[in-house]
């Protein structure tokens, strides 16, 4: 398996559905009905595709 740097799209989309968990954990975004360790986990493994999956 070749690891491989994410495109700057994936590498920025990662970035902001990180920002959106952090501010879901500190309650600026209280509208957000899902827990912040799950928005986490999502940006985690878009970026995780990103790295893994080659041209993504």
């Amino acid at each position: 398996m070749n690891l491989s740097a994410p495109t700057q799209i994936v590498f920025i989309s990662s970035l902001v559905i990180a920002i959106i968990g952090i501010l879901a954990a500190l309650g600026v975004l209280a509208f957000i009905p899902l827990a912040s360790v799950w928005i986490m986990l999502v940006a985690y493994i878009v970026l995780a595709a990103g790295c893994l999956m080659r041209g993504v």
